[in-house]
């Protein structure tokens, strides 16, 4: 008796298990045909007992030798069209079409069908000898009514063997030249297994085979979950290569898909045969099956990662889906519709169905117009594919609908959800029979309510309609309108392959494995003498703009660029990689493609060159000529991407295009020169991230973002993406009551308008559009009649959100609310008639500001860690992060320094001073100064830890050193935070005007009335009670005197003032807690100085920076003698 720990007990306990209960025959090893590859005595064995009539009049014709020469004849076919070709459509000879295989009809309504598919003969046999050149056998053999179909290598670990060595065993034991290993011709896919994990190929390529995982997954990542009751792996033959399941995979899944590919101008047909990926199997069944339970109107989300191959998942979804029939024999869907922005996909769903059916018309692309959408649903057609912008969004222009269900396949769909396109997509699907209501002659306020209720319910969730959502990114939004509820009462998808599992399982690449930052440190001046007051966030913005577009920060960065590409990634991927920069903005393109030809040019670098992506037209400074991708690159926008492929092109610089959807394997490195936040990052990064033969990792260079920001942004999609929590619709009646406070809207006036906008479409007149316009204008006088702008912005604000908020809770929830329908409804058109806020002049600053000093600096490089389990989440859809910022003004010279200070600390920052600025930030913290006198300082600590240690990695790219020694080394952590604890607690509690805890520079401050008059701004010049500081600032604030300071060997002047600079300076020379003089700019305002503090609680969403405001208005009094002084100084926002 063998032993139950080797190799050959293993097989024979799969090939048992598909004896009992898998459907199989045990298969003859000797019957096996070596020369053609085939069993024929169980072929004919199944052509005689399905197609006994044809057999025999074949018979009639070839006599005694019709075996030999069917063989012949379909050895002839094999070697022509291909065994899945064959299997599913049969061989003709002399006329006689015979079947090869039967495959199980998706209806009971011809049950002749189902019969012959029992008829089948599906045999496993073990150790078959395939060879005529010698004895190699394979451990074991499937095929289908005598035709091979695939193979499978077995390795028992016990042995001290596993999967990776039946790998080798096809790769270097196994001849591709075999027939029975031939390319499409015999055995289709070839398994290597052993008791944990398993790998299959659809082609022997010698060493160059490449398998694929064909795992379940396990905790979001690669492998397979333990099973409790045999091997990990048992789910491929219990499961996966049983009789219905094996010839569902035979006859709907796998297919030849040939691709046309274009290098160095040559085009050449590449064919690949695509076997399903464990997910895509159970992803496309499971889906299928639930929609079979449950029918239409539900709503499915599918998280699969790039790299899952969804192209292929949502072909033989919408395959499914169309052949889907209840118990009674009625279609499930009537028409299966695919929206998509995927140029192939429609090719590749004619060209996979096909194959199928060898039928036309069961697909059908919508490119015209909705008259043809109308035409293909109301036809009968199977799947419809078309994209979003050219779905018909008009019920009347379509024309009513036969009441029907529909399967819609969102691809991407977090692009594809939004509120009004989402319900006027289901306004087409919604059968809704217009004339049926126009003829009846029903009371008019019936007619609206009944309107009202419709336009709800067509927003809402509906019966006829079941949305299939994929993405690899779901936003909030998408998770909740697609997913289901867990335990937890969270959205989360049907069916999930994760990013962590398609990067271990090498589909794709880990991105963030080559992660390198550069930081620009730089010095600003201003040329002019003015100093104009200006809108701070126009101007921080144009003084970023200044920087970025400067032709010593793009030259410095260019030469990096290249340099980086010429010594690294030109030696790539045997020398074809490739290159993607990520720009700001048409113009930074524009310039950044002059820049390249420049330093190409001037370095005679002959084996480079750029090629532009932007939409529309580009105009530097005003002056033509005008810039057109076309015209740059010297050929058509569709041409990009084929002449990108080529060799003759290696870097592409974009602006927004080709930052989403673009598959070019060979882009190898990424240089980033834009912000980029949350989801944009992670789908502008992934652009790296597909594999082809060559390609070994992949290198992101990033002048912009910071690590822990695109860490931030990838861990909440690194594995299962999930909601912090869901959104409550009772945010809609707060909000509205919130806008009722405003006494813009009445009640009066959302009936009369309702009245009119609900109002039978075939009853409304022309006249109803002006009386619609008349009702709204009214709100809109009384919104311009609130004086406070800040009240008329709140209002516009509140406005908006409720509208978008409305909008999307409406398709996930069936609201039964009509008033709270006829408040939205008005409030969309009134929202759009409110005069928007005053956009302002933008300024260009050219002229008015230099570069004095500039630095690109490395300042990390390595692996960004994507962490197992963290728990990341995405926040709901709220009303937060709506509030547009106020315009605050700032002198042009303090927004300069400001942004000096910004970036120019960390060249002269000492060691000494880094816990010195992070104490005086905490005590600057007005959270933490209500926690200190509200707490004990036991209590107060844990408040404290949480603002240390943000205080902390904000400044630590100021002190890797310290930061690091912080992070690493808890000891050394505890005493400086103990420390700080102490202090910072100590200083939120004293009184400020306490004289003996100042610092000792207030030892020599004199009283204002111990200073002579004539020593005052001669000797002596008055000291404020003001700490320039990180801090914000709310109401305005008087500050006080403090007294009067002797200041020797410097003419002063009634300018001047002191004040203390802690935190981080506005001039990185000046130590912390440094007293420093203070005047008035010449040629500025003696009144209304501005100066510029950093602030860690304020972020300004268009240049990143922190900081804030804040004006210092000087009251002065004046002499008989004309003199003066300042009598106070107002510090206010």
């Amino acid at each position: 008796m063998a032993s139950i720990t080797n190799e050959k007990a293993f097989e024979e306990s799969i090939e048992q298990s598909l004896i009992d209960h898998g459907g199989y025959a045990k298969g003859d090893p000797n019957n096996f045909n070596r020369d053609l590859a085939i069993d024929q005595t169980v072929l004919f064995q199944f052509i005689k007992d399905t197609q006994k009539n044809v057999w025999d009049s074949l018979v009639a014709i070839h006599g005694a030798e019709v075996e030999k020469k069917f063989l012949y004849r379909l050895n002839q076919e094999l070697d022509a069209r291909g065994m899945l070709d064959c299997l599913r459509h049969g061989v003709t000879d002399y006329g006689k079409k015979f079947t090869l295989a039967y495959f199980k009809p998706v209806s009971k309504l011809n049950p002749e069908t189902q019969k012959l598919f029992d008829k089948n003969i599906l045999t496993i046999t073990r150790q078959v000898h395939y060879s005529t050149k010698d004895e190699s056998s394979i451990d074991m053999l499937l095929s289908v009514n005598g035709l091979p179909v695939a193979t499978i290598e077995l390795k028992n670990p016990f042995t001290g063997q596993d999967v990776d060595d039946a790998k080798r065993q096809y790769k270097y034991d196994r001849d591709e030249r075999e027939l029975l290993f031939q390319f499409k011709k015999r055995a289709l896919v070839h398994f290597a297994v052993d008791t944990d994990v398993i790998y299959m190929t659809t082609r022997l390529q010698g060493r160059k085979t490449k398998h694929l995982p064909f795992n379940k997954g396990y905790n979001k990542g690669a492998g397979n979950p333990p099973n409790p009751s045999g091997h990990m792996t048992s789910y491929l033959w219990e499961v996966v290569l049983v009789k219905d399941s094996w010839m569902d995979i035979l006859g709907r899944f796998l297919h030849l898909e040939v691709e046309e590919k274009t290098f160095d101008g040559r085009k050449f047909k590449i064919e690949t045969m695509i076997f399903p990926r464990y997910h895509q199997l159970d992803s496309v069944r499971k889906l299928s099956f639930d929609a079979l339970a449950n029918g239409a109107g539900k709503n499915y989300l599918i998280q699969h990662s790039a790299g899952s191959g969804k192209s292929n998942s949502i072909a033989w979804l919408a395959y499914h889906l169309a052949g889907l029939h209840d118990k009674n024999d009625k279609r499930i869907f009537d028409s299966v519709i695919v929206i998509t922005d995927r140029i192939v996909l429609d090719k590749q769903l004619q060209d996979t169905i096909y194959q199928f059916e060898h039928k036309s018309g069961v697909v059908e692309k919508i490119d015209k117009d909705s008259a043809q959408l109308a035409q293909a649903l109301t036809s009968g057609t199977n799947i419809v594919i078309t994209t979003l912008q050219k779905f018909p969004f008009v019920l009347d222009k379509v024309g009513a609908l036969p009441k029907r269900n529909y399967a819609v396949i969102v691809d991407e769909a977090h692009s594809s959800q939004g509120g009004e396109s989402a319900k006027k997509m289901k306004d087409v699907l919604s059968a809704v029979d217009k004339t049926e209501i126009a003829s009846e002659k029903i009371n008019e306020d019936d007619d609206i309510e009944d309107e009202i209720r419709e336009s709800m319910l067509k927003r809402g969730p509906r019966p006829n309609l079941s949305f299939f959502g994929f993405t690899a990114t779901p936003k909030a939004k998408t998770l909740e309108f697609f997913g289901q509820k867990g335990v937890d009462g969270k959205p989360q998808p049907f069916h999930l392959y994760s990013m962590r599992q398609a990067i271990e399982e090498r589909f794709i690449f880990d991105v963030l494995e080559n992660y390198t930052s550069y930081q620009t440190f730089f010095q600003l001046s201003k040329k002019i003498e003015d100093d104009p007051n200006m809108n701070k966030k126009k101007a921080a913005c144009a003084i970023a703009r200044f920087l970025t577009l400067h032709p010593y920060n793009l030259a410095q960065k260019t030469e990096v660029m290249i340099e980086h590409f010429r010594q690294v990634t030109l030696k790539k991927i045997g020398g074809k990689a490739k290159a993607m920069v990520v720009t700001a903005s048409r113009e930074h393109v524009v310039r950044y493609k002059h820049e390249f030809d420049r330093y190409l040019k001037e370095k005679g670098y002959k084996d480079i060159k750029a090629l532009v992506a932007f939409s529309g037209t580009v105009l530097l400074d005003g002056i033509p000529p005008e810039y057109t991708e076309p015209g740059m690159n010297g050929f058509g926008e569709k041409e990009l991407p084929e002449k990108f492929a080529t060799s003759e092109y290696q870097i592409l610089l974009v602006a927004e295009k080709y930052q989403t959807g673009y598959d070019e394997p060979l882009l190898h490195t990424m240089y980033v020169d834009k912000r980029l936040d949350g989801v944009k990052a992670v789908q502008t990064m992934s652009r790296l991230n597909r594999t082809c033969p060559g390609k070994e990792d992949t290198f992101i260079l990033d002048f912009v973002n910071k690590r822990e920001d695109i860490l931030a942004a990838f861990q909440p999609y690194y594995e299962q993406t999930q909601l912090s929590d869901v959104t409550d619709p009772n945010k809609l009646y707060d909000l509205k009551t919130k806008l009722d406070s405003f006494k813009v809207v009445y009640q009066s006036d959302i009936d009369a308008f309702c009245a009119v906008f609900f109002k039978n479409k075939e009853l409304q007149t022309k006249r109803e559009h002006a009386q619609l316009n008349a009702i709204v204008d009214v709100a809109v006088e009384r919104f311009e009649a609130i004086e406070k702008d800040e009240y008329k912005e709140d209002f516009s604000n509140t406005l908006g959100v409720f509208v978008r908020l409305y909008a999307f809770l409406a398709q996930i929830m069936p609201f039964q609310d009509i008033e709270l329908e006829k408040f939205y409804a008005y409030s969309r058109l009134l929202l759009k008639k409110l005069p928007g806020p005053d956009g302002g002049e933008r300024y260009h600053l050219g002229d008015e500001i230099a570069l004095e000093y500039y630095r690109l600096q490395k300042i990390a490089d390595g692996k960004i860690q994507l962490q197992k389990d963290s728990g990341a989440a995405i926040e709901p859809i709220s009303e937060a992060g709506t509030k547009k910022d106020k315009d605050e003004y700032a002198l042009l010279s303090e927004i300069i320094n400001l942004l000096n200070d910004r970036f120019g600390t960390d060249f002269t920052e000492a060691d000494k001073l880094f816990f010195d600025q992070i104490e005086e930030e905490m005590v600057m913290d007005e959270k933490l100064g209500v926690q200190a006198k509200t707490n004990t300082i036991d209590n107060f600590k844990y408040g404290f830890e949480d603002v240390f240690i943000a205080k902390l990695v904000d400044r630590m790219d100021q002190n890797q050193d310290i930061f690091n020694k912080i992070m690493d080394d808890k000891a050394f952590a505890a005493v400086v935070k103990d420390y700080l604890l102490k202090k910072v607690y100590d200083r939120l509690n004293k009184d400020s005007g306490d004289w003996s805890e100042r610092p000792l520079f207030f030892k020599d401050v004199i009283p204002n009335e111990d200073v002579a008059d004539n020593q005052k701004y001669v000797d002596f010049l008055p000291v404020y009670s003001l700490q320039a500081v990180a801090t914000s600032f709310g109401k305005e604030e008087h500050v006080e005197m403090l007294g009067w300071k002797k200041i020797e060997n410097k003419r002063l002047n009634k300018d001047m003032f002191i004040v203390q600079v802690v935190g981080k300076s506005m001039e990185p020379t000046i130590p912390n807690g440094s007293f420093c003089l203070f005047r008035f700019e010449r040629g500025g305002s003696r009144n209304g100085l501005v100066v510029l503090v950093e602030s860690r609680l304020v972020t300004d969403p268009e240049t990143s920076q922190k900081f804030t405001i804040k004006r210092y208005r000087s009251e002065k009094e004046t002499f008989d003698d004309e003199q003066w002084r300042h009598r106070k100084i107002i510090l206010s926002p």
